[in-house]
Order: C-alpha cells, then sequence, then structure tokens
C-alpha cells in the first residue's frame, strides 16, 4: 500500500506525560510518513469545536478544560448509536506547539472528536459495540495504537495489542479485567488485522484470545531516540548528570518507568540492599498503586513522607536515603533520563512481564549495560546482550548486580553486545516490517 491515507490515534499521545504506548504511537505516524504515507492523528480531546479557528487551536492544547460530567455522558449516549464525527484542527502555528518530546508527531492533519475515548469506553459499556467516527475525507486504513472501543467507517481497522498482562498477571493491573477482556474479544473477532510487538504476545493473542495466526502481525518496536540525544558530546553528559544529580559516569544502576508491581521495583530495592554495593541505585518513575508502602518499608521516601515533613514534592529532585543510598526521582524530561541511562553503570529493569520492553532497547542504543528478566518478552528483545535472571529470584537479581559492581569487563562486554543489539531494532528494520504488514491491504 504506496502513499495511502493512514489515521493512528492520538489516545496515548493527548496523555501530560509521555507512556510506552505513546512512543510507540508517535514512532508508528513518524515512520508511516517516512514511508510516504499521509498520516492523520485522530484525538479525543475536549476543545471547542467553533468557528473561530484561533480559538479551536488554542483549546486542543489546552489541558485546563474539564472533563466530562456524568449529565454529559448520559446525554451523549443517546445519540452515540449514530456515531461520532471529528473535525479538522486548524494548525496554523500560532500556539507554539514545542514540548519537550518535540512537538506533535509527524501528520498531514490532525482530527478531533470531542471526547471521543471517554465516550467510546461508555458506548461499548452500553451497547456492547464499538464506536463508530467518520470525518471527511477519512483515511484509507485507521491504526489504533491501543485496544480502543471505537472504529473508523468504511476503513480497514487495525488494533495495536502490546500485551494481554491484565490476563496473564492480573494482580499487577488495575483493569477492570471482565471489560478489557470483552474489548480485546471484539477485536479479535471483528478487527481487519491485528498488529503486536513480540512473539510472546503475539502467542498470547493466539492462545488467550483464539485468533488464527494470520490475522496477527508483529511488527516489534524500533530504538528511535532523537539524533540530537543520540549525538551529544559524552563530556557534555558526564558533565550534566555530574552537576545536576551529584553522580559520576558509570558508578550508579538505574532503574526507570512506571513504579508499579509488574516493574518489581520492590525485589530491585531488595536485591541492591543486600549486593552491599557502594553505587548508588537511582529509580526514576512516578509512583502507581500498591507499591507506595513498599517503597517506604525499604528507606525510600514517597511524595506524601515528604508532605507530612513539610518538603515540597519537587520531580527533579532525588533523595538518598541514609541507609541505602536509593535516590528516587519521579519524572524526568527526555533529555535528562537519557543523559542519566548513558552514564549509568547497569540498567536494572527485571520487570514480571513485558510485552516488548523498551527500556531494554532504549539503554542498549545509548550504550549502557542491562540486567532484565527472564519473563514476558525481555529474553526476546535482549537476546544474549544483557545478563538475563530470574525476576522473581532476589538472591539472583543481587548476584547480578553485584557482579555489574565489580566487574567491569563483564559492564564493557554487555555495553558493546548491547549497541549491537539495538541495530536490530532501527528505524530502518521497523520501516521494513511496517511495509509487509500494509502491503496485506492493498
Amino acid at each position: 500500500m504506496s502513499n495511502a491515507r493512514i489515521m493512528v490515534d492520538g489516545y496515548n499521545l493527548a496523555l501530560e506525560k509521555g507512556t510506552g504506548v505513546a512512543t510507540y504511537a508517535r514512532n508508528l505516524s513518524e515512520q508511516l510518513s517516512a514511508l510516504g504515507h499521509k498520516v492523520d492523528l485522530m484525538y479525543g480531546v475536549r476543545s471547542s469545536a467553533g468557528k473561530n479557528d484561533l480559538l479551536a487551536e488554542v483549546s486542543f492544547f489546552d489541558p485546563s478544560i474539564k472533563s466530562m460530567k456524568t449529565h454529559e455522558v448520559v446525554q451523549r449516549l443517546i445519540t452515540s448509536p449514530l456515531g461520532a464525527t471529528a473535525r479538522q484542527v486548524p494548525i496554523t502555528g500560532k500556539v507554539i506547539a514545542k514540548t519537550a518530546t518535540g512537538g506533535l508527531p509527524a501528520h498531514d492533519r490532525i482530527v478531533n472528536s470531542r471526547d471521543l475515548f471517554t465516550l467510546s469506553r461508555w458506548h461499548f459499556k452500553t451497547y456492547g459495540q464499538f464506536l463508530n467516527v467518520d470525518y471527511p475525507g477519512a483515511a484509507d486504513v485507521a491504526h489504533w495504537t491501543y485496544p480502543l472501543a471505537v472504529t473508523l467507517k468504511k476503513a480497514v481497522n487495525l488494533y495495536t495489542i502490546h500485551d494481554l498482562v491484565p490476563l496473564r498477571l492480573p494482580y499487577t493491573t488495575l483493569d477492570n479485567k471482565k471489560e478489557f477482556l470483552k474489548k480485546v474479544r471484539r477485536i479479535a473477532e471483528k478487527a481487519d488485522h491485528i498488529v503486536t510487538v513480540s512473539e510472546v504476545s503475539k502467542r498470547d493473542i493466539i492462545d488467550l484470545l483464539g485468533v488464527d495466526e494470520s490475522r496477527v502481525t508483529n511488527t516489534y518496536q524500533a530504538a528511535s531516540l532523537p539524533s540530537y540525544i543520540l549525538n551529544r558530546p559524552e563530556d557534555e553528559v558526564r558533565q550534566e548528570v555530574r552537576s545536576i544529580f551529584g553522580l559520576e559516569h558509570k558508578e550508579y544502576f538505574l532503574f526507570f518507568g512506571a513504579i508499579e508491581p509488574k516493574k518489581n521495583v520492590a525485589r530491585i530495592i531488595e536485591a541492591y540492599l543486600a549486593s552491599q554495593t557502594n553505587r548508588p541505585l537511582v529509580i526514576v518513575g512516578q509512583l502507581v498503586w500498591k507499591n507506595a508502602n513498599e517503597l517506604r518499608l525499604l528507606g525510600v521516601p514517597t511524595d506524601t513522607d515528604k508532605s507530612r515533613k513539610g518538603q515540597p514534592a519537587d520531580p527533579t529532585i532525588g533523595h538518598v536515603s541514609k541507609t541505602s543510598s536509593v535516590v528516587r526521582l519521579e519524572y524526568l524530561p527526555l533529555n535528562l533520563l537519557t543523559s542519566l541511562i548513558r552514564c549509568a553503570r547497569a540498567v536494572v529493569f527485571p520487570s514480571l512481564y513485558e510485552g516488548f520492553g523498551l527500556p531494554i532497547l532504549e539503554a542498549m542504543q545509548l550504550g549502557t549495560a542491562v540486567i532484565t528478566g527472564s519473563e514476558g518478552a525481555n529474553p526476546e528483545v535482549a537476546g544474549e546482550s544483557a545478563l538475563i535472571v530470574d525476576p522473581y529470584n532476589v538472591n539472583a537479581i543481587s548476584q547480578a548486580i553485584r557482579d555489574m559492581a565489580n566487574d567491569d569487563g563483564l559492564v564493557e562486554h554487555y555495553q558493546t553486545l548491547g549497541v549491537e543489539r539495538a541495530k536490530l531494532f532501527s528505524p530502518e528494520k521497523y520501516r521494513e516490517r511496517l511495509q509487509d504488514l500494509y502491503a496485506k491491504f492493498k
């Protein structure tokens, strides 16, 4: 399929802080554009649909607009069986849209259907059907980057299912499992094709949802950090990390990602403490459910603890525990996070399950050694280019940290292998896989 018009949803792109799925959607739109396709980004933000183009553009970028209220949902559900309509957002350039992630992804047009994703969820819960959406000059193909209860009229509808973690490890997510299963089963029945990001996830989709193998394509993901980050001088990066964080090059361990049960952070901290290394452990990530108490028990302060002491929760300032040398940072912009990754001795990422494991790939691309787990897609992405351990075995994680702490040669070994491994997931390789995918729908 050459020079097609393809719609990519902006469900995760519209979130205030980036997610792995947002990175996937951004990368997908960039690579589709590079292949010569016209890309429409479909958002569902609560923006103005008035006739004033400037106000429409301003409200599209305004995060202060409040979400739907219950009575509005009820009113919209009366007409939602007739479908929803999207309108083109007039992006004139009058609003300065640059952000820490580089602004809007590559696109030809931006369209928005007011409260689309909120409405689609309620429509699905009420009627058991996906919400139809349409817009003038709509795309030939809709590529939904997340299991969303929406379909684009008169288009080929592809859905990316990154993983089935809510079904495989139900105790690690807060998803409504009944609703999630109903939705992915609907996708399994009605989607023109299902896309996923690893062979592990592909097998889960086939086994748990009963999808024929011919209807699922694994495109993997790509390591596609911006060139301005990859090409920064080493001395400049080292000085930045030393000045801002007080950390020396290759003298600390790093975990980055959401602090949630499947990321295994409590075992990482326990293993780090048991390793008795004198190199700090830096944890970059937002606290999600369950783990606040675990972190507190292990001596890592939470934002709640700070507020009780009258200290502001500054996400760019870390805290070093007096007893454990654990540094916690809640959130960092991409340029600072990648500097921390580049200078780390090793990234410690023995998560319990991943559909892909993008942090592994990002660390490898930046030339940093990786310790990861043997479950999910982690070993599939890492190959033999990372130190792989049983993520449920604290002693095994601790020994891996100890080995990396004491053996410069081991660190250099995995650094070298990792850089080569990352090339298998380059943007060029990803584009080839996307071309093969879209060729199915000529």
